[in-house]
């Protein structure tokens, strides 16, 4: 289900980050919610916990319990990359870019673009149509 070269890169990242598959304690437990006799009957909500940074993961997204593991595994490498490489991780670095698009512009950047607005109408204004004339 999981493509081999996506595979691959998690485990690579992985390495660079010092996550080895060893200090990884992995467990299945039932997962909840909807699903009926399949949630009841298979354990594919996977748990992770890194025993050296005492990181803990639970992944329940998917009905495959591959898939959750390789989700898992990815959001357990996210959660170390920040803890480990803080302000410049990749993760954190999506977050600021997010909240500085939504922050609120300052009055005297909002009257500049204001100001350039009104100046491009009137410029858009006095192009004005084409007639041909009646000579």
């Amino acid at each position: 289900m999981i493509n081999k070269n996506k595979e691959k890169g998690l485990m690579e990242r992985m390495g660079a980050l010092g996550i080895r598959e060893e200090d990884i304690v992995e467990k299945f437990i039932r997962s909840r919610g909807h699903g009926g006799q399949n949630i009841n009957k298979t354990s594919s909500c996977v748990y992770l916990k890194h025993v050296p940074t005492g990181i803990e993961v639970k992944m329940q997204k998917d009905r495959s319990q591959s898939v959750n593991r390789f989700l898992a595994r990815r959001l357990l490498a996210n959660k170390v990359e920040d803890l480990v490489l803080g302000e410049k991780s990749l993760v954190r670095q999506e977050i600021e870019r997010i909240r500085r698009q939504k922050r609120k512009r300052s009055r005297r950047a909002q009257e500049r673009i204001l100001k350039n607005k009104k100046i491009e109408s009137v410029k858009k204004g006095l192009r004005g149509n084409v007639h041909e004339t009646d000579e």
